[in-house]
């Protein structure tokens, strides 16, 4: 198993606090793909490092096999720890959309990740997923985006590191300012924009908290 240090190992507590509603967000998505898919259904979780979705939608959907995708090896070491208990029903893969298995799926997740791609990035993975898919099958997806015009992006951009640092998160400020200049952050009718472009439809978005949102749209 890779090795991950003390900083990836607490991600998970500091996901948990900088998310608003995570837990709930994660129940959410469950609902979301039960919807459509049956009670043995084949997910994709992309971005699966730390392995959160994957532990909370194993527990939710007994019947549900994963397959999880994620560039960093000290990541998924961290996933595979997290989704212990349910290892018999998850693989992982080390890569991008790229390396995931063809499919077909019958749902895919893809949380808190495209703030961290490139908008090329984006795209490929949006293509990649719907490819992978089962034509009418759900793709969950959430992530930061707020307005961008001025000066509401500057506004959005404080709230975001104000809730962070409520929530003890003090230390990290100066990290997270040089973050989120870093970040790759789209205005929600962008993102449904871009949803469009890659082929779903029926796009809605059905979670914001703070400035995280979060999208359904089928293949």
């Amino acid at each position: 198993m890779a090795r991950f240090d003390g900083r990836q190992a607490g991600y998970i507590e500091a996901t948990r606090r900088q998310v608003p509603g995570l837990d709930d967000l994660h129940r959410m998505t469950g609902l979301l793909l039960a919807e459509r898919i049956a009670e043995e259904g084949r997910i994709l979780v992309v971005g699966a490092g730390g392995g959160l979705e994957l532990r909370a939608l194993a527990q939710q959907h007994s019947g549900w096999s994963f397959d999880g995708v994620d560039p960093s090896s000290d990541m998924l070491a961290l996933a595979q720890q997290t989704t212990s208990c349910h290892s018999r029903r998850i693989r992982l893969c080390q890569g991008d959309i790229r390396a995931a298995p063809k499919g077909p799926f019958d749902g895919a997740v893809c949380l808190l990740v495209f703030h961290h791609i490139s908008p090329q990035e984006r795209m490929e993975t949006l293509r990649g997923i719907r490819h992978r898919l089962s034509p009418g099958s759900p793709l969950v997806l959430a992530h930061v985006s707020f307005p961008q015009g001025e000066p509401d992006r500057s506004l959005w951009v404080e709230r975001h590191i104000a809730f962070g640092a409520g929530a003890g998160m003090e230390k990290w400020d100066a990290a997270r300012i040089g973050m989120m200049k870093r970040l790759v952050i789209y205005a929600p009718e962008d993102e449904q924009a871009q949803l469009h472009e890659a082929g779903f439809t029926d796009v809605a978005q059905f979670y914001q908290a703070l400035s995280f949102r979060g999208w359904i749209a089928y293949a």
